[in-house]
């Protein structure tokens, strides 16, 4: 049986970064985990959420810092990838409910880390199962060419841009703010989940 979810979670990651290439032996991993719930049905934001993740074989650079605001010392004290794609499914039922994020970036970097730190990934196979574009969904309901950044899409749409920009829990309550934008369009897609 299935049935459209009255609850979708909308998602924004932040990973390590640098100014360039990484330093040898350095990969790009989850740093931050920010995650917005959003009642569809009753069109509005419930809950906002955040899980510092504590990466592996990186480290924060000033670079990252100064985009995200992260710092190395602040992510020491986060979870592991694995416990925290745990807390995804077990508090947020990332496994069953459909989710959202701008771009693609989120649930390619999911799907990466997952296979490399031997994980299973949190939201289900196959990757794009549950998963909506929220960029791509925006950009064909304002009749874009080009998909903006989320900073643009909130000037777009004449909503304000809360909190600080490439900090995770921030970005994922603006983009749910775009998403009830598309909502009130009728451009959000109807997601199916098989329960």
């Amino acid at each position: 049986m299935s049935h459209p979810s009255a609850l979708l979670n909308v998602i924004d990651v932040e990973a390590t970064c640098w100014d360039g290439q990484p330093p040898p032996g350095s990969v790009s991993e989850i740093i931050e985990v920010g995650l917005t719930v959003v009642d569809v049905t009753a069109r509005r934001r419930v809950s906002r959420h955040r899980v510092l993740v504590r990466p592996a074989r990186s480290t924060v650079s000033d670079f990252c810092t100064e985009l995200t605001g992260l710092t190395q010392a602040e992510v020491e004290r986060g979870v592991t990838f694995a416990e925290a794609c745990r807390v995804l499914v077990e508090e947020y039922g990332a496994g069953e409910r459909p989710w959202a994020s701008w771009g693609e970036y989120d649930r390619l970097q999911f799907a990466r880390q997952s296979q490399a730190d031997g994980v299973a990934y949190p939201f289900g196979y196959p990757t794009e199962r549950t998963h909506t574009n929220a960029k791509a969904v925006f950009s064909t309901a304002y009749g874009l060419r080009k998909k903006p950044g989320m900073k643009n899409a909130l000037q777009i749409a004449g909503l304000p841009l809360e909190g600080r920009h490439h900090r995770g829990e921030d970005d994922a309550w603006n983009i749910a703010a775009l998403v009830l934008d598309l909502l009130d369009r009728g451009a959000w897609p109807v997601t199916v989940t098989v329960v």
